[in-house]
């Protein structure tokens, strides 16, 4: 098994970096994996104070494969996780990636290892993912689906390289009806407009740009059957996130995993996901009640 650097972005939660830190240190591969810790920047005066605080957090674990990058300016999630997966893939070929609001199995890295080792040689696989949505239906161990998962990921540079930052350029490429439906897994949930809307500066997401990148190469992203990833931003604590617990996941207690040799996307999969898209779907006033919501708070941090 390689020992693939893990990544973890931070900005000003103490509490929930403390979390997400402890369950990483729960994994038994962790003592032997670079780590490294990314600390924006305050955006504002009132940012200050958390900011450090959050700092503070990371460096009362005396860890001796840890690196601290605390930067001084802010660079915002998007351009901070862009820039550090960036510089990993450059130096170790491969990264796992956690943000600061994310509880993980003890058997996190033991998959995302595995799985990194296993499909490394497959071009097409572009996406190692930990976490997997509520669906009702069964799932396989793991499989394949075109998109892919913030929550608690993996990647190598081969795959990172065909990264797209210029939305406009993957704008260009899903001109098609038929190429933006797919994408949209046939119309359940809005991902095009989401990355017009990054088009036009109201949202920032780097996400969204992966995606995009990965579904335009007809790149497979692994899942899990059952989640190894519980987000836990999703208290309005976050810069981008809203309150909801429509993502809420008990975390797998499994520690084995078998790893599918069908390299290609499982039609099931895409079912459960297009039937969960579907019902978690909010009536119009609600959807624009809380983007305006996310654009106030935005304005007055």
């Amino acid at each position: 098994m390689t020992f693939t650097p893990i990544a973890l972005f931070v900005y000003k939660r103490p509490e929930h970096t403390r979390k997400t830190l402890e369950s990483l240190m729960a994994n038994a591969e962790f003592s032997d994996s670079p780590f490294y810790v990314f600390c924006d920047g305050a955006r504002n005066e009132k940012d200050i104070l958390l900011v450090q605080e959050t700092r503070k957090v990371i460096r009362s674990y005396k860890l001796e494969n840890i690196t601290v990058i605390e930067r001084n300016e802010c660079l915002g999630l998007a351009n901070s996780i862009i820039a550090g997966v960036t510089d990993l893939c450059n130096k170790y070929g491969r990264v796992i990636v956690v943000e600061d609001d994310l509880c993980l199995s003890p058997y996190f890295l033991k998959y995302m290892n595995n799985a990194l080792d296993i499909y490394e040689k497959y071009d097409e696989v572009m996406h190692i993912a930990g976490y997997m949505f509520p669906v009702k239906g069964q799932l396989p161990s793991t499989f394949f689906y075109r998109v892919t998962s913030s929550w608690g990921w993996g990647t190598w540079k081969r795959a990172w390289d065909k990264f797209e930052s210029n939305e406009y350029a993957l704008l260009k490429r899903l001109k098609s009806r038929e190429k933006r439906h797919e994408f949209d897994i046939q119309g359940t949930i809005k991902y095009y407009r989401m990355l017009v809307l990054q088009a036009i500066g109201v949202n920032d997401s780097w996400a969204i740009r992966w995606y995009a990148s990965v579904f335009l190469n007809n790149g497979l992203c692994l899942h899990p059957g059952k989640s190894l990833v519980n987000n836990i931003g999703h208290d309005d604590s976050g810069v981008h996130s809203i309150s909801t617990n429509v993502y809420d996941v008990k975390i797998s207690k499994e520690k084995d995993f078998s790893f599918t040799t069908d390299i290609s996307e499982s039609k099931k999969a895409v079912t459960l996901m297009a039937n969960f898209y579907y019902s978690i779907k909010k009536p119009i006033y609600i959807s624009v009640y809380n983007k305006i919501k996310q654009v106030i708070k935005r304005a007055f941090e």
